[in-house]
C-alpha cells in the first residue's frame, strides 16, 4: 500500500476559484455613467497607466468604474473618494 500527500494544486476549488470568480465579476461589472462625468477621482496611478494601454476601466476609491478619458483637471475632486483617501492617510 502507498501513501500520497494532497498538496493545495491537487484540491478542487478553494480560493483560486473564489478569486476567479470575483474577478469574473469585477470584469462584467457594469461602467457607470453617474457623476464621474463631473468629478475626477482617486485612481491608484499604476490603474490610471495600465488603463491607458490596455482600455481597462479602473474602479476609484468611492467605488465608481469607468475608462478614463479627460483631464482630471478640470473637475473638482469627488468628495467621496477624498473621504476613503483621507481615512486611509491616518
Amino acid at each position: 500500500m502507498g501513501f500520497f500527500t494532497r498538496n493545495d494544486s491537487d484540491t478542487a476549488g478553494g480560493t483560486d476559484v473564489l478569486d476567479r470568480d470575483l474577478e469574473k465579476l469585477l470584469e462584467d461589472a457594469k461602467i457607470e455613467d453617474g457623476d464621474h462625468e463631473r468629478f475626477s477621482h482617486y485612481v491608484p496611478k499604476d490603474k490610471i497607466l495600465e488603463s491607458a494601454v490596455t482600455g481597462k476601466p479602473v474602479r476609484a476609491l468611492c467605488g465608481k468604474k469607468w475608462t478614463p478619458s479627460r483631464d482630471p483637471e478640470k473637475f473638482p475632486v469627488c468628495p467621496d473618494c477624498k473621504r476613503v483617501y483621507e481615512r486611509m492617510k491616518k
